[in-house]
């Protein structure tokens, strides 16, 4: 009798292990299921939305002269004449390199990762006011650190869509003013495949979905043909995701959600044109991330686990400058720096937070019916090393060096 009670206290406190193994994993690999705002610095989040303003570092909110204004600050649109369509593709890669206080090294898969992007505005005839619509992403990508990356426990690869539908209504209000406001309706899928460790083979996954509503605005003020200033402001947004988990061959599928609050953000940016051949921009761009502490995720094998981020709210320092060549074309360049906003100890290996510096350069040609643009940049981090995570596993040294390219055109009727 004795033998067996014994018997039981040991098989059950095996099974507790079980869980709090599969615990201690669940929690870092959600965020990238259902927080997929960071990888680098920039992370998730896709500022990088129109070639034109990518060559210029992405400081674009005081300039806003192209369809894409929709996104970098819906006043501009006012500029434009009669209809203009704009469709492009963003492509990146995730360039990261992990190397462990061994000094064994890994890299993450670098294929580039194509983002589309469209436009559409028009402006009234003899009328004040300008329409527009933005169909775009300003969060995604994946992250694949491969099936034997050390810490496989906790990340191997997560998937994420967030789409953006964002119509926009512009009123110049007169020769120097613009504003401009207009809802966005997002939605949002992922999924995750994750190794458990406990016996090869074993594997947690994930997938949900959710949609999410918020509006962003902007101003535009050019008080003299030298000076532009412009502002853009999107409003914070809680996507609510619905989907399933497994913990396979241990537990059952079981439906599983969370609430995520995406941060709002304010862009305000000035350009200088001391002629009708330079333009210099500066913009500012600071990002509410403190208001991301935690994540309760609900319905898991579990029970409802919280999931501390402790995040800090951070700065992207963007400058810009656009040479005219002549005939139409034009070749820019442009400068980044990103700040990081994830301190070490909740850093994971799956959101690789660090202060990034981005360089881009660009070149592209307006016509009487046609524009094009074509443009290219990368980001870097020396390394930064992690050693004093809550979980040991994700000590070590992250290095970025990622490559981007995009490229769109667009039509004048």
């Amino acid at each position: 009798m004795k033998q067996n009670i014994n018997q039981e206290k040991t098989l059950g406190l095996h099974r507790w292990r079980k869980k709090l193994k599969l615990c201690t994993i669940f929690f870092p690999l959600i965020i990238v299921v259902f927080c997929p705002d960071r990888l680098g610095a920039v992370g998730y989040r896709l500022p990088n939305q129109d070639p034109e303003a990518i060559a210029r570092g992405d400081a674009f909110a005081a300039t806003a002269d192209n369809p894409s204004a929709i996104y970098y600050n819906p006043a501009g649109i006012t500029q434009l004449e009669g209809q203009q369509i704009s469709a492009g593709i963003y492509a990146v890669s995730a360039g990261q390199t992990y190397t462990s206080p061994s000094g064994v090294t890994t890299k993450a898969n670098s294929d580039l990762q194509p983002v589309p992007q469209f436009y559409y505005t028009c402006t009234l005839t003899n009328m004040p006011l300008s329409f527009g619509l933005g169909i775009y992403v300003p969060y995604g990508l994946s992250l694949d650190w491969g099936d034997h990356a050390q810490f496989n426990t906790l990340g191997e690869n997560g998937k994420v869509l967030y789409l953006c539908f964002n119509p926009v209504v512009a009123w110049r209000v007169n020769d120097t003013l613009s504003i401009a406001i207009g809802p966005t309706i997002n939605y949002s899928q992922a999924n995750l495949n994750q190794a458990i460790g406990l016996i090869p083979g074993d594997q947690f996954s994930m997938s949900g979905d959710g949609t999410a509503f918020g509006f962003n605005a902007g101003i535009l003020w050019q008080p003299d043909p030298m000076w532009s200033f412009g502002v853009n402001y999107r409003s914070a947004t809680t996507v609510d995701y619905s989907g399933t988990s497994q913990a396979s061959p241990y537990f059952p599928q079981v439906p599983s959600n969370t609430s995520i609050k995406y941060p709002q953000f304010v862009v305000g940016g000035i350009s200088f044109r001391p002629n009708t051949n330079w333009n210099f921009e500066f913009d500012l761009d600071w990002t509410e991330w403190s208001s991301v502490q935690e994540i309760v995720f609900r319905g898991t094998s579990f029970g409802n686990i919280p999931l501390v981020l402790d995040y800090s709210s951070s700065f992207i320092y963007e400058f810009g400058v656009t040479r005219q060549l002549g005939n139409g074309y034009f070749a820019s360049v442009g400068y980044v720096y990103s700040e990081n906003s994830s301190p070490s100890q909740t850093f994971s290996p799956l959101i690789p937070d660090a202060d990034l510096q981005l360089g881009s350069i660009g070149i592209g040609h307006h016509g009487q019916r046609w524009d094009w643009a074509i443009a290219y940049h990368f980001a870097y981090n020396g390394g930064r090393t992690i050693n004093n995570n809550y979980n040991p596993q994700a000590n070590g040294t992250y290095k970025t060096f990622n490559n981007a390219f995009n490229v769109s055109t667009t039509f004048k009727f």
